[in-house]
């Protein structure tokens, strides 16, 4: 079987978003922006198959990897045999699965004497009621609550939220550079890969019909964020969250505006994996998840 694996480019936008949508999926992944924001750093290719699934495959640390095909349940597990033989008899390598969705995993039901599967810890996506994110209410939440009330009151009437579009993004990434320069050297590996994904968003902000807000502080962008809605689990995903850190409560200002402005009729937010970065599991197990959306590597035998 011949399958034409190439880059993302702007013009398959629309024909790649469509196979997003098929089945259930709580992961980040579920989305094509999250495929779009990776596809240089990990080298995305995709093919589609019959016109029934999308194929994806990756290269992290030099090894060939692929995604769990996007497409109805139903057939999932003749686009996962695709994939196999792909990888069998085109690149003479054994199949493997870089993160594969829980539910996928579920549906494929796989003979686990042919393959390994096994959790990703680091790498399991945290899940939050919307509405526990837009009220904050309880104890468990309060300090997040306090946060807001101080940057309220510390900025009051200096301050607004806006919904973004594409014109911005000259001002998006004047704050992404200052956000970048703050960091400085000590930083996470997949930073400048990211930064360099949000970059080739905005180049192509309409085609991806992008959600995307900012607060200003003294008429200066100081906080950025860009989701992605999945709207078969009422489901908004956070990608990125960008704050200027020596604003106090600007982080957590943000992340609760952009669920009540841009995802009101959200039920689920997904924010993402904590990449076994210790900073980033405590500031996301504060936020109180509910549960977790889980992922696995799958290794042919």
């Amino acid at each position: 079987m011949c399958l034409n694996f190439k880059p993302i480019c702007e013009e398959d936008i629309k024909t790649i978003s469509y196979y997003f949508k098929l089945r259930s999926n709580k992961t980040c992944d579920s989305v094509f922006l999250d495929a779009f924001l990776w596809k240089d750093f990990y080298n995305v290719k995709f093919a589609v198959w019959e016109d029934k699934a999308l194929l994806l495959t990756m290269v992290i640390d030099g090894e060939d990897y692929c995604a769990l095909p996007m497409c109805k349940e139903e057939h999932i597990k003749d686009a996962f045999n695709v994939l196999v033989d792909y990888f069998n008899n085109t690149l003479n390598k054994k199949l493997k699965v870089y993160l594969a969705d829980e539910e996928g995993v579920n549906a494929l039901n796989l003979d686990e004497n042919l393959f390994s599967i096994k959790e990703v810890e680091d790498a399991k996506d945290y899940l939050y009621l919307a509405e526990n994110l837009k009220t904050l209410s309880g104890k468990k939440l309060r300090k997040k609550k306090n946060h807001i009330n101080a940057f309220l009151r510390e900025n009051e009437g200096n301050f607004y939220y806006k919904t973004l579009c594409c014109e911005a993004s000259d001002t998006i990434l004047e704050f992404l550079d200052r956000w970048r320069d703050n960091k400085g050297d000590s930083t996470e590996e997949h930073l400048d890969g990211e930064l360099e994904g949000i970059n080739d968003i905005l180049k192509n902000c309409k085609a991806l019909n992008v959600t995307m807000a900012g607060i200003f502080v003294n008429d200066k962008l100081e906080a950025f964020t860009i989701g992605s809605y999945n709207e078969l689990e009422k489901m908004a995903i956070i990608h990125i969250e960008k704050a200027n850190p020596n604003i106090r409560g600007l982080y957590p200002y943000i992340n609760q505006q952009f669920i009540i402005n841009a995802f009101p009729y959200a039920y689920l937010v997904n924010r993402e994996d904590d990449l076994g970065i210790e900073g980033l599991r405590k500031a996301k197990l504060s936020y109180e998840p509910i549960d977790y959306a889980r992922k696995y590597r799958i290794i042919q035998l």
